[in-house]
């Protein structure tokens, strides 16, 4: 028998980790919600490209409360630095546009069509085009007005729902701001699957007050089931008698929970509190609901001497939901998110730190039993410029040339 050598040409299968992949983007974004949408789509496969002024987009010079945004929301993306406001800077801002599948944009209405960048003008070359923009309000009446997550949230229920009567509180996330993001990639998603059957794109737009208004959902229908205002959740009428948070040996403090009366056997069983258990005025939840002051205290004054470790041990051993109230940078040491691939290096590109590595957090799901993750890190300011601008059909001259106006770096 002869035998004859064959090369396998099948291709290699596609990376379920990187279903975008071949999606090409093009981001004129800025802060947290637009960047957040083009992350989303990076994450997933697809190359998004970020346009930024040539002094660079203003997060990356942000401090205190912001000085993890560009870090944070600009993994796996490229930089192109253009000034839109010279002619050159706006032509080679529609070429790129005119070659992406998707444009993700987060100015102020209006913004966009002065640069020919916006759905109308781009659509009428590019008709499978997705415009993915992201603003304060959807149109109406408040479209105009300047938003930030702050505003929203205040009158949006959110603030109020949060704090306590009479003291409204934000949340202590840029909550609306990502989730708009996400809800932008989200219908982005939605655009391209209808392409796939059309042929044709679409204009979606997603909002910061629209985003807090659907948060508040589950108050709103509440109050229209009941007729009965929701109360801010420190004041609010609690299902469940245990369901509260407890300062325990050293000032630390945990969140401990029995929402069913199996749940309040087992409590009481793990946690020593026998006597509690026999009591026949606290056998159901609704007797415990009835006396909720009382036996919070009573539970406070029993739990007190004892440690949070200890206590989240014995809830972990019968299974019962507990949580140690924890802040941000002890997460980076949090051994589940360690262990399951939940943070990911990256290389800082700005500041005093430029350079250094830290830990960042990765979108919260699985594709195929992994984590999408870092492919590119944060880019350097126009760190892909000279690559872009070639592949759109500039000559070197002519980039050379776009450098030397200023209308590129």
């Amino acid at each position: 028998m002869t035998m004859t050598n064959t090369v396998n040409t099948k291709p290699a299968p596609p990376d379920p980790t990187l279903p975008l992949h071949g999606l090409r983007v093009v981001e004129f974004t800025h802060m947290v919600m637009g960047p957040t949408c083009g992350m989303v789509l990076a994450d997933l496969g697809a190359e998004v490209i970020k346009v930024e002024p040539v002094a660079g987009e203003g997060t990356r010079t942000l401090q205190g409360a912001g000085i993890g945004f560009f870090p944070m929301f600009n993994r796996n993306k490229k930089s192109i630095a253009l000034d839109l406001h010279t002619p050159e800077g706006a032509e080679a801002a529609r070429r790129l546009a005119a070659s992406a599948d998707v444009v993700i944009e987060n100015f102020k209405p209006g913004t966009m069509a002065k640069y020919g960048l916006d759905y109308a003008s781009l659509s009428a070359a590019n008709p499978r085009l997705i415009h993915a923009s992201h603003k304060g309000f959807l149109p109406g009446p408040y479209e105009h007005r300047t938003a930030l997550d702050e505003v929203v949230q205040m009158m949006g229920g959110l603030a109020y729902m949060t704090g306590r009567p009479g003291d409204p509180v934000r949340a202590g996330t840029s909550v609306n701001d990502i989730m708009g993001g996400l809800f932008g990639a989200i219908a982005v998603m939605g655009a391209l699957i209808q392409r796939g059957i059309t042929g044709r794109g679409m204009e979606v737009q997603s909002a910061l007050y629209e985003n807090n208004v659907f948060l508040m959902g589950q108050h709103m229908l509440q109050y229209a089931i009941t007729g009965r205002p929701p109360q801010p959740m420190p004041a609010r009428d609690n299902p469940w008698a245990v369901y509260d948070v407890f300062t325990v040996a050293g000032g630390e403090q945990i969140f401990l929970a029995a929402v069913s009366d199996a749940q309040w056997r087992q409590f009481c069983r793990a946690l020593g509190l026998e006597d509690l258990l026999q009591d026949p005025a606290l056998a159901t939840n609704r007797q415990r609901v009835d006396v909720r002051p009382q036996l919070l205290r009573t539970l406070g004054e029993r739990l007190a001497h004892r440690t949070a470790a200890e206590l989240a041990a014995l809830m972990e051993g019968a299974g019962l939901p507990f949580a140690p109230i924890r802040r941000p940078e002890e997460l980076l040491d949090d051994p589940h998110l360690l262990a399951s691939g939940g943070l990911a290096d990256v290389v800082l590109t700005d500041g005093e730190r430029a350079g250094q590595t830290v830990k960042t957090t990765l979108l919260p799901f699985t594709l195929a039993g992994r984590r999408a993750g870092v492919r590119l890190q944060p880019p350097r300011l126009g760190e892909h410029t000279t690559d872009l601008l070639a592949s759109v059909g500039y000559s070197g001259p002519q980039i050379d040339a776009l450098r030397g106006s200023g209308a590129a770096r």
